[in-house]
């Protein structure tokens, strides 16, 4: 009986966290348009079903009927894995989470660095999409992608430092722990907003989209996408930006810590308040030129993460 519910337990944990995921991913499409109507003051989904909860299903029904076309002129093998290579790495992040002490698919006690390595690989779904589909639009979009990811997860790698030296571990269950008696958010102030900020990058979200700027790139790194494979772009955003959520509330702001309701409340709480965050950047910024986001990164938020480092790491020193 041990070994089959050693077998069992395990099983449900993935399903459930995939299942949790994917429905997450669908209900913030409508949750976005829905924010995004009353922050604007205008009509958001209402239509289709009561408060237009249905219009997610209408909006899936349609993306399945599209053609599944890929361009004669394009890559056809490397256009085909590109959505695939973007998703997978997104998905498989969600494993080294731990939601509430007794809940995780995997345990790891280098769970923050499994994260920055599958952050990084997405990076590889965007090039490979704007290469394989010879245009022009989508190759600039894929090039602008690769620059501003893989510029911002230096920031992000280092404003997370802090956190591991605070914590003495990368292992997020036990950074979780390390604070009960004071969340990360208060001697970490300066590393939050560094990591929100280029996890906001990573995304590719509002106001740093413009690998996919409609008004200078059509669509960017997916323009000549349609179907179930442009369907996994459209997927791997919103389950990006849970990702960074719910690791924004792990790393900072203690997790599934917090008094009276379950630990699985209180994460989720604090998970659906970023994601709120982030539809709220989209409502109120303006985009940025490209030039003006790079120089942002490499002149404020790489100085401003080294002084957090050396900070931090003084203080730790002293207290010694």
């Amino acid at each position: 009986m041990s070994e089959l519910r050693n077998i069992i337990v395990p099983l449900i944990t993935v399903f459930g966290v995939i299942i949790i995921a994917m429905s997450m991913a669908a209900g913030l499409i409508w949750l976005e348009r829905r924010l995004l109507a009353l922050w604007q003051d205008r009509y958001g989904p209402n239509r289709v079903g009561p408060f237009g909860l249905l219009q997610v299903l209408a909006d899936l029904i349609k993306i399945i009927s599209k053609e599944d076309w890929v361009p004669p002129f394009a890559d056809a093998a490397v256009f085909v894995v590109a959505p695939a290579a973007m998703f997978i790495p997104t998905l498989l992040t969600f494993a080294v989470i731990s939601y509430t002490p007794g809940i995780a698919v995997a345990d790891l006690n280098i769970g923050l660095l499994f994260f920055l390595a599958m952050s990084s690989l997405t990076v590889y779904g965007v090039v490979l999409a704007g290469w394989a589909s010879d245009s022009k639009y989508s190759l600039l979009g894929g090039m602008r992608a690769a620059a501003q990811m893989l510029s911002y997860e230096v920031f992000m790698s280092l404003s997370l430092m802090g956190v591991v030296m605070l914590a003495g571990s990368f292992d997020l269950r036990q950074i979780v722990e390390a604070q009960r008696g004071l969340w990360y958010v208060v001697p970490q102030f300066p590393g939050m907003l560094i990591f929100l900020t280029a996890g906001v990058a990573e995304t590719r979200r509002l106001p740093f989209d413009l690998p996919e700027a409609e008004g200078e790139l059509v669509a960017g790194f997916h323009a000549e996408y349609s179907g179930m494979k442009f369907a996994l772009f459209f997927i791997e955003e919103y389950l990006g930006i849970t990702l960074i959520s719910v690791l924004v509330s792990v790393l900072f702001f203690g997790g599934w810590l917090g008094p009276l309701l379950p630990p699985l409340a209180w994460l989720a709480i604090k998970t659906m308040f970023f994601i709120s965050l982030f539809i709220l950047l989209r409502a109120t910024f303006p985009r940025p030129r490209y030039d003006q986001l790079m120089s942002f990164g490499w002149k404020a938020m790489l100085p401003l993460a080294l002084a957090n480092l050396v900070v931090t790491g003084g203080i730790i020193l002293a207290a010694r």
